[in-house]
């Protein structure tokens, strides 16, 4: 006990109660069966030996202040702010034509990433030193893509592109109104898990109650998702399916970002910009000589379901691989530690 004790000593001395100190060694590696050969029932009752063998000053209260801090209500409104500006800027497009309508496309895009990252440094959706770099240059491309991607396949299928290809804002103002619901469910979840890691008494009692408050979540997400989609079509039109598949997509990887697996967050978001990057290079690969194979199951898939089923299948198919992961991921006691 007095090793064990001494390679955690630091988790055990900045723990705030014993359930942080389960969840630390629970991502060390340490099992119930490990807990064993200490005559501990389970890692919960190894934690609670730790907690109390030692001691702790006043600054070990410091990590639950800043948990409530970054859960105040207040953190939410700064959610609410890219909904805002891609409403602002969806008006502007339809109400101006030339250069003026060039101008607000590209003032409201700035804006709307500068919102966006303003939004996700405060409030449940802030990963502070989690993110990896190459996210935001992900989650750049599935926006453009959903911006100009269908309509320049659609072109490339049809033997373009003769000229300008049409530009879908629509569902990014979607996606940008659904940051506020996201936020609010990425709260939901954290203080249902931690309030569910406080009564439970063994890790598998915690995942078992984990995993369908994480679909119950992610179906709170999606339904909210899909009202202001359709609400966003009254303004302007909107393809529901790709944009329900991206918005699950980003909200299963910033979820997984915020509980500290960034890695498999950008696994997911690659995969869903490489199967986009594919499809319009198959269909430029096709016109080479002897490769009209490389294009033929893109033009079926655009000619029998429309471009938009491009998105939607990668994008889902990216979703769906990370829903299985979180499920699992974030069913872990370490996934909710302060």
């Amino acid at each position: 006990m007095r090793a064990l004790l001494h390679r955690h000593r630091e988790l055990c001395e900045r723990a705030v109660d014993p359930l942080e100190i389960a969840a630390g060694l629970e991502a060390h590696g340490v099992t119930d069966r490990t807990a064993a050969r200490f005559r501990h029932r389970d890692v919960f009752s190894l934690a609670e030996e730790l907690y109390a063998r030692v001691p702790r000053g006043e600054e070990a209260a410091q990590p639950q202040a800043d948990e409530a801090a970054a859960a105040r209500p207040a953190h939410l409104v700064s959610a609410m702010a890219p909904g805002a500006v891609a409403v602002a800027t969806a008006a502007g497009l339809r109400f101006t034509d030339g250069g003026a309508r060039l101008g607000a496309g590209a003032a409201g895009a700035v804006a709307l990433a500068v919102a966006l990252g303003w939004s996700l440094r405060r409030g449940p959706l802030r990963a502070p030193g989690r993110a990896r770099r190459v996210t935001p240059y992900l989650v750049c491309w599935l926006a453009a893509y959903s911006l100009l991607g269908d309509g320049l396949l659609a072109e490339l299928v049809a033997g373009g592109p003769l000229g300008p290809w049409p530009v879908a804002p629509g569902p990014l103002v979607g996606l940008a109104l659904a940051v506020a619901p996201a936020a609010w469910v990425a709260r939901l979840f954290s203080a249902r898990a931690r309030r569910g890691l406080g009564g439970s008494r063994g890790l598998e009692e915690f995942a078992a109650g984990t995993r369908p408050l994480l679909l119950g979540c992610v179906a709170l997400h999606t339904g909210a998702l899909i009202a202001l989609l359709l609400l966003t079509s009254l303004l302007v039109p909107v393809v529901i399916a790709p944009a329900i598949a991206l918005g699950l997509l980003l909200f299963l990887a910033r979820l997984l970002t915020v509980h500290g697996y960034p890695q498999a967050a950008v696994t997911g978001l690659a995969f869903a910009c490489a199967g986009e990057a594919l499809a319009p290079a198959a269909i430029l690969g096709g016109r080479l000589p002897g490769c009209g194979f490389l294009a033929r199951p893109v033009e079926a898939a655009v000619r029998t379901w429309g471009a938009a089923a491009v998105p939607a299948l990668v994008c889902g198919a990216a979703a769906l691989g990370l829903l299985v992961h979180a499920s699992a991921a974030l069913s872990r006691a370490s996934a909710h530690t302060t």
